[in-house]
């Protein structure tokens, strides 16, 4: 119940944020646009008229910098896409997308995926530095370019990191204040630290695992993993100690076991098949059928009572199925019947 609060919480303040900036990105999208002044091209002589300390003034410039290459590319890419004599709908489909992402990328609302940017500059015939750019480049400028984009990308790093260390710190005094009101009510309560210690534990290892994906995003999902893995079966003795019930640790670790296999196995495919999520999605469908018979047997065997009824069995038949559509949904993307 506590990390379901918190991951609320958590998602609640991502909304808040990224509303927050995507308000102020239309905003100055909006003043660049009905602006009558031509635009400039960013560099540090742009920040000439902003004094030391106006902080200000420089995030204006910046956020000024980031909405014009976005509105140069979407400028590019729409003439791009003219000249090859593509309409939105046949450039998305070509990248398995929707014409509304295309729309958003020539509006200068959003720039295009990591994922499939290769692929567009196939497309266009254009190199990414140019999409970058927003502009042909010749060769005598190429190196420059090259440059000013790293700059560009890093930039936009910074900004992304920036942005989840604000989430990262409102979680982790999320985690803080739950753990000092349990302690303090369990204090009041019993006089010393007993309930209190369950809860001290369990967030503890909670934030362990889920701070270096709500910090770093994807890249920081195999360090959660790596940090489960270690964590669990310690915690699962921990709490058996605090609430005196052997079997928590010996059940627990079993099943804790056979969980942290299966979701290995499914990381592992995310990551081999990144560029087929559909099939990934339905082959993790398909690989949590015999997980739930191995731990519904294993736990059978361990509390010596049958534990399969009638509704495991039609659990299996739901994933089963599921599993299935998303496979056929990987098979028509991939034969073009589908974006």
């Amino acid at each position: 119940m506590i990390d379901f609060i918190v991951n609320l919480f958590v998602e609640i303040a991502d909304f808040f944020i990224t509303f927050w900036v995507d308000n102020r990105l239309a905003k100055a999208m909006e003043e660049l646009q009905s602006s009558s002044q031509p635009m400039v091209e960013f560099d540090n002589s742009t920040y000439s008229s902003c004094t030391e300390t106006d902080k200000d003034c420089k995030v204006q410039h910046e956020r000024r910098h980031i909405v014009m290459n976005q509105i140069n590319t979407g400028k590019f890419i729409a003439g791009c896409r003219k000249e090859k004599g593509l309409t939105q709908a046949q450039l998305a489909e070509k990248l398995n997308i929707t014409d509304r992402a295309v729309s958003k990328w020539e509006t200068g609302k959003s720039m295009p995926d990591s994922s499939i940017m290769l692929e567009l500059c196939n497309i266009l015939d254009v190199t990414v530095n140019e999409l970058f750019a927003g502009e042909r480049i010749e060769m005598n400028n190429y190196e420059e370019k090259a440059n000013e984009n790293l700059i560009e990308l890093k930039r936009k790093d910074e900004n992304s990191m920036n942005k989840n260390v604000i989430i990262s710190t409102i979680y982790t005094i999320a985690m803080v204040i739950g753990i000092m009101v349990c302690c303090i009510c369990d204090i009041a309560i019993s006089g010393t630290l007993t309930w209190s210690l369950i809860v001290l534990s369990s967030v503890l290892v909670a934030w362990i695992a889920s701070f270096p994906v709500i910090l770093l995003g994807k890249k920081g999902i195999l360090v959660a993993m790596i940090a489960v893995s270690i964590l669990i079966v310690p915690f699962m003795y921990i709490l058996s100690i605090l609430i005196k019930v052997d079997e928590v640790f010996h059940i627990g670790a079993v099943m804790s076991i056979i969980s942290l296999v299966f979701l290995w196995i499914i990381y592992i495919m995310y990551r081999r098949l990144k560029e087929r999520k559909l099939l990934a999605t339905g082959l993790t469908f398909l690989f949590a059928i015999p997980f739930t018979f191995l731990i519904n047997s294993t736990l059978s065997r361990m509390i010596g009572e049958p534990v399969i009824d009638i509704w495991d069995i039609l659990s299996v038949f739901i994933l089963f199925i599921i599993a299935v559509a998303f496979i056929i949904g990987d098979y028509a993307r991939e034969k073009g019947y589908i974006r």
